[in-house]
């Protein structure tokens, strides 16, 4: 390892010390914790759209988010180690098969949906195979 590539280490270690980014790919809906400083007062603004990229590598990683704003497009690119970008959520992950969503541009409305990936819970799938048929009731205490 050479010494710029143990530098970007360090300095992202340094980073993800301080906030957990989660795995989230292309087509995942985000919520992006932005600091925006306006004049002397500082605040966190949330930007919630869709990942339509991710490039690069390191400490140079950075990845795309698109929204429509009032029936107009806007796309931000975030560095994922930036000290602006405060945290990501990832709202729900979408199923797609590329990893550059720019077609995405073109579209409007529904045809600008992205279907959600299915996600097996492990406590849900586990309980059913020990009782296959069984159907549970809950029921809802009034206080």
């Amino acid at each position: 390892m050479n010494i710029i590539q143990q530098l970007e280490a360090e300095q992202a270690a340094k980073i993800a010390g301080r906030r957990q980014i989660p795995d989230f790919a292309p087509g995942d809906t985000v919520v992006v914790s932005v600091r925006v400083t306006e004049g002397e007062r500082s605040r966190v603004q949330n930007y919630e759209g869709v990942v339509i990229a991710r490039s690069g590598a390191g400490l140079n990683e950075s990845f795309t988010v698109r929204k429509i704003s009032y029936g107009e497009g806007v796309e931000r690119v975030f560095p994922v180690y930036s000290p602006l970008v405060e945290g990501v959520k990832v709202v729900r992950h979408g199923k797609v098969r590329r990893a550059k969503l720019y077609y995405l541009r073109g579209r409007t409305g529904k045809a600008a949906r992205i279907a959600e990936k299915k996600r097996v819970v492990a406590s849900a799938a586990t309980s059913e195979a020990d009782m296959p048929g069984a159907k549970t009731v809950e029921t809802a205490s009034e206080t």
